[in-house]
Formats: C-alpha cells, sequence, structure tokens
C-alpha cells in the first residue's frame, strides 16, 4: 500500500470534465497542494477552472489528520461550491476513497471522491455530489504528480 497522493506533499496538477445532468460534459483543469506538519496533520488545497466556460472556479481546503499506520482518517473541509464539509477517507491497497456531507444543508447534499492509482505519479480520479439521493454533478480526471 504505497500512496504517494495524499500520503505525500507535492503538488499535482488535474485534467478533465465536469458533468451535470442533462448537459454537456465541461473540461476542467486545476491545482492540488498537499503538505503534512509533523505531527500527523495534512492540508490540501485545491483549485478547479473550466477553460472556454463562463461558469465560476472552485477552491477546496482540506485539513485532516492520520495517525501512523492507520487506514481511516477525517477531514474538514471548506469548499466554495459547497461551503463546510466533513469527512472521511479509507486508505485501500489501490485507491484512496473519500466520503463527505455538507453541514447545516437543507438540501442534504453529500459526495464521494476515489483517487485510484495508476503509477507513483499517476492517479485517476472520479467524483459525484448527491442532493438527498440524487447525483447532481460528476467529475472524471486524471491527476499528475509534478516534479
Amino acid at each position: 500500500m504505497t500512496h504517494s497522493f495524499l500520503m505525500e506533499s507535492g503538488r499535482w496538477t488535474i485534467e478533465g470534465n465536469w458533468l451535470e445532468r442533462s448537459e454537456l460534459p465541461l473540461p476542467v483543469k486545476g491545482r492540488s497542494i498537499v503538505a503534512w506538519s509533523q505531527d500527523n496533520w495534512f492540508t490540501m488545497v485545491t483549485k478547479l477552472v473550466f477553460p472556454g466556460s463562463d461558469r465560476p472556479e472552485i477552491s477546496f481546503q482540506y485539513r485532516g489528520r492520520l495517525d501512523g499506520e492507520e487506514r481511516q482518517y477525517t477531514y474538514v473541509l471548506q469548499q466554495s461550491l459547497l461551503g463546510k464539509v466533513e469527512g472521511e477517507g479509507w486508505i485501500g491497497p489501490e485507491s484512496i476513497i473519500q466520503r463527505y456531507w455538507v453541514l447545516g444543508d437543507r438540501q442534504r447534499r453529500s459526495g464521494f471522491e476515489t483517487f485510484y492509482r495508476l503509477n507513483n505519479n499517476t492517479y485517476h480520479f472520479s467524483s459525484g455530489i448527491l442532493a438527498g439521493h440524487y447525483l447532481t454533478s460528476t467529475m472524471e480526471a486524471t491527476l499528475e504528480r509534478q516534479p
């Protein structure tokens, strides 16, 4: 179980598609920076933009903690689209899976993110946002580690 994404500090580029119900896929690009402190806290800052579209960018600011050899972790997230979010992550042999829920949200929005390891420098990413029981948007992308 060797993950370079999230488990190590680094910079990543993101490129893929954003999909919403009854809409054509939108190209999406972004960057993510992961940093770790000495007391096992991580921060991740991500920004997504939609080239050729008037759709506003989406920013993410994660903060979480992972102790030693544990395979589960919790995190908080401030996201420009959803607001205040709490979540949990599981580290599997080939993927990192995160689930989250929006705090104090009347629409009962929640979501998931899966980072599937292709190699040390490349991950396939898929995510979805739900309102109640209905999928409202998804994203599929490739993450590439920068030197």
